[in-house]
């Protein structure tokens, strides 16, 4: 659980899930659509076709939210680019045609030895390149542009669906494929997002390409007469002809051969996703490898997850090599092709040296048109592997916010209280996603100013019951209810520790200069930490530096800032010794008098500091209240079957214990 200030859903007037500002670049905000209807899998599919239909949907979800970029809610430059992008490639094609022209006039000047020609020709050629350059270079920025606006646009709204209501917490509670989310939104976003932009201009180019040179070569290329058996064969178009057959067989070699591009890819994709990972949390974990010594038992972790990698790689490697042979073979033969076929033309003479390169020149750009898929192919795999696992993880989110709006699945309401009370559970049951029972049926009314410990066993769902009440734990029944207006703060057992300077670190959540420096400073020598002061605006790997108990300590300083109308704290003072422990809760008690407290912990001590305990049970079925006590006595007490006073309880043993001889 993240350590933040939060405030009850129906209390405070926070923007609706569904909108967010967008990065810098869009500068709008983008309004996220509802999730598409749950999709269940025919029962009559084999496991294989179940598969191979649960990866197309994932390419239609992905396409649901991606297009979204040109519907009314997407980004303004969207259709200007598309529309821009388009009548750049018809122009680049039109300039393509004219350069063949060009070869075309200055072969055939040549033969001749038509000096002038030559000249003029040689004068029209530089006008011709700096235009081609100039129009492919702005191709280039706009079909970039129109990438990164792309993914902007649709990695904010991923982004805003992954951080609402506490849904990117939530993932780790539920099942499905949505592991390394911050790989996915970070790597396989962008790669789904800048591929179809080059697939569709790809498209483009090759179609117009082929449409405009496929004339060239049948008005150029002509027919084809050859001497069979004693009679002649005419051939209409053959160059034509020739380039689609040439075409398909390369097409058709490249699509058997990798047919397992894209399985293979996205296995890869997925090692190294969580290659990147186990990095990643053994670098977030360092102090307790190296106190533990398992350097030993981590390098072999990293030796066996980047095995699985090279593995993927090398299974990579052979369809790499297996596509580019056919690649770069189709490459060298594919300019001899046409020489070949035009020389008996040339030879007879019904062919002029000009339209031979010509035709060489055509010949080679719808060879290129039609083999696109030759060169793409790998890219194209790449792209099916991300779309799917960034569709996956959309797919968890479409059904954690489809479960919020449901109530038939089983929800924890929020709303306010009635009466005195800042806080109220109402018949509050707390389950697992799939029903199961964690804590059943909790009935408790807190009033302000009151500090409440919640005990129990391990394992009997205290940390449970405190992450519904933060609202990150979303499944049960009944209601959490707050007073209106009420602020709350959590403080968990392993506090966040933000990137940057200490005085960030102890304003988060909100920014480092909303306080001023002596505020900060202030709130660093209430809770002991003064001797940092001087460090205050060193940007440092705080994380890394701090102890565990100058977090929780920082985590206090913290608290002291934000000033709450309610605290819950679980298990905030489990890293420091019984007297540290005592002067942070004096400290609090003291700076914050009227603040409500909701306490988590083993520790005995602390009861101390608190005027009321609860006690949860477990069973089965789920934990539940056993008793709810006084530690101070109230002379005004919410109605409760389970509240009695400390005192009261006290003389109930003392008189059994005489029932009983004093045996007790």
């Amino acid at each position: 659980m993240t350590e933040a200030e939060l405030k009850p859903k129906s209390v405070d007037g926070a923007k609706p899930d569904g909108a967010a500002k967008s990065p810098q670049g869009v500068g709008r905000v983008v309004e996220a659509p509802p999730p598409p209807d749950a999709v269940e899998p025919d029962p009559g599919l084999t496991p294989e076709e179940a598969e191979h239909a649960r990866k197309r949907y994932l390419l239609r979800r992905f396409w649901i939210s991606a297009r979204g970029y040109w519907g009314r809610h997407g980004d303004r430059s969207s259709w200007p680019c598309s529309i821009g992008l388009l009548a750049m490639i018809i122009l680049n094609v039109g300039l393509q045609y004219g350069i063949n022209l060009w070869n075309r006039h200055i072969f055939d000047a040549i033969e001749k030895r038509d000096a002038g020609t030559i000249y003029y020709l040689s004068a029209v050629f530089l006008p011709l390149v700096l235009a081609s350059v100039t129009l492919v270079t702005a191709q280039v920025s706009v079909r970039m542009m129109m990438q990164r606006r792309w993914r902007s646009w649709l990695t904010s709204a991923v982004i805003q669906r992954w951080l609402a209501n506490g849904r990117y917490y939530q993932l780790n509670l539920i099942g499905g494929d949505h592991a390394n989310p911050e790989a996915r939104i970070s790597e396989d976003l962008r790669i789904a997002t800048e591929s179809p932009v080059d697939f569709v201009a790809g498209v483009l180019v090759a179609f117009l390409s082929a449409s405009t040179f496929i004339v060239v070569l049948w008005t150029i290329g002509g027919a084809l007469t050859l001497p069979v058996a004693g009679s002649t064969v005419t051939i209409p178009g053959f160059l034509v002809i020739a380039a689609v057959l040439y075409a398909g067989i390369t097409s058709t070699s490249i699509v058997i051969i990798g047919r397992s591009f894209v399985a293979v890819s996205e296995v890869k994709n997925q090692a190294e996703a969580e290659f990147r990972y186990l990095l990643t949390h053994v670098r977030e974990n360092g102090e307790s490898i190296a106190l533990l010594g398992g350097e030993e038992e981590e390098r072999n972790d990293v030796d066996r997850t980047f095995g699985k990698v090279l593995k993927q790689w090398a299974l990579l490697a052979g369809q790499h090599m297996r596509t580019t042979l056919v690649s770069q073979g189709s490459s060298l033969i594919a300019p001899v092709v046409p020489i070949l076929l035009c020389a008996p033309k040339f030879l007879d003479g019904s062919m002029t040296l000009g339209e031979v390169m010509q035709a060489a020149s055509a010949f080679t750009i719808v060879q290129a048109a039609f083999g696109w898929l030759v060169d793409n192919y790998p890219r194209l795999a790449d792209w099916n592997a991300s779309a799917r696992r960034i569709a996956s993880l959309m797919m968890s989110l479409d059904g954690l916010e489809r479960a919020e709006n449901n109530d038939s699945i089983g929800r924890i309401q929020r709303g306010e209280t009635e009466g005195d009370a800042i806080l109220s559970l109402n018949e509050l049951s707390v389950s697992l996603d799939d029903g199961t029972s964690v804590v059943k049926e909790t009935q408790v009314d807190i009033e302000p100013g009151e500090r409440v410990l919640i005990a129990g066993e391990s394992g009997s769902g205290k940390s449970t019951l405190v992450r519904a009440i933060a609202g990150l734990w979303p499944w049960g029944r009944g209601s959490v209810n707050f007073r209106a207006g009420s602020r709350l703060f959590m403080l968990p057992q392993r506090p966040y520790i933000p990137s940057g300077t200490l005085r960030r670190a102890t304003a988060y959540p909100r920014a480092a200069d909303d306080w001023t420096v002596e505020e900060v400073l202030a709130a660093l020598e209430a809770v002991g930490l003064g001797y940092l002061g001087e460090k205050i605006e060193e940007d440092a790997p705080w994380d890394q530096t701090l102890s565990g108990g100058e977090k929780q300590r920082l985590a206090f300083a913290r608290l002291l800032l934000h000033n709450p109308d309610i605290i819950v704290l679980d298990e905030a003072t489990s890293a420091l010794d019984e007297k540290s422990q005592e002067q942070m809760m004096e400290t609090v008690i003291r700076e914050l008098p009227k603040v409500t407290i909701v306490s988590v912990a083993h520790r005995v001590e602390l009861e101390a500091f608190h005027s009321r305990k609860i006690t949860l049970e477990r069973r089965d079925g789920g934990a539940k209240l056993v008793s709810d006590i006084d530690l101070i006595p109230r002379k005004k007490r919410p109605k409760s079957l389970l509240r009695r006073s400390a005192s009261a309880l006290l003389n109930t043993k003392r008189h059994s214990g005489h029932k009983n001889g004093g045996r007790n």
